[in-house]
C-alpha cells in the first residue's frame, strides 16, 4: 500500500461579524477544504499555503495558532491502495475574490451550519466542527 501526506486549510473570513468557511467543489462531486500533497523539502505549513494560493488565488492568510487536526483514510488510485494522512490548519483571510483553479468546479463561503451540511465527508465535517469550536473558544 502506498502512502501520501497532504496538508490543508480550513479557511474562514469574517463577513459582517459572522465567520464564513470556504468550501471547494471537487470534480468527483464532493465539497471539501483546500488541500494537497506535501512536496519534497516542504513543511506542512508551506504546503498548505502553496495549495491555498494554487487552488484559490488567495495569498493573504493568517494561521490561527494552536489548531491542527489530522485525518487518515484509504482510497484506490490507478489500481493501487493508498493510505492518506491530511494535516489541517485553521487560517483567516480578508480576501473575498477566489481565482478557482482547474482542479475545482465551484466554491462557496458559508456560515458554519450551512458549511457543515454542504461538506461531503464525515472526517471533514469533524474537522470543521473542531475548527468552529476552536474559534468560539478563542474569541
Amino acid at each position: 500500500m502506498g502512502t501520501e501526506k497532504s496538508a490543508g486549510i480550513v479557511l474562514f473570513r469574517n463577513n459582517s461579524g459572522k465567520n464564513e468557511f470556504l468550501l471547494l467543489n471537487y470534480p468527483q462531486g464532493h465539497w471539501d477544504f483546500v488541500k494537497g500533497k506535501i512536496e519534497q523539502n516542504e513543511t506542512s505549513h508551506e504546503a498548505a499555503i502553496r495549495e491555498t494560493r494554487e487552488e484559490t488565488g488567495i495569498t493573504n492568510i493568517e494561521f490561527i495558532d494552536g489548531f491542527e487536526e489530522s485525518v487518515e483514510y484509504d482510497f484506490r488510485f490507478k489500481k493501487e491502495n493508498i493510505h492518506k494522512k491530511v494535516i489541517f490548519f485553521l487560517a483567516k483571510t480578508d480576501e473575498k475574490n477566489i481565482k478557482l483553479s482547474h482542479e475545482h468546479n465551484d466554491y462557496l463561503w458559508l456560515e458554519y451550519n450551512d458549511a457543515l451540511k454542504k461538506t461531503t465527508f464525515e472526517n471533514a465535517k469533524n474537522v470543521l466542527t473542531k475548527a468552529n469550536e476552536f474559534l468560539s473558544s478563542t474569541s
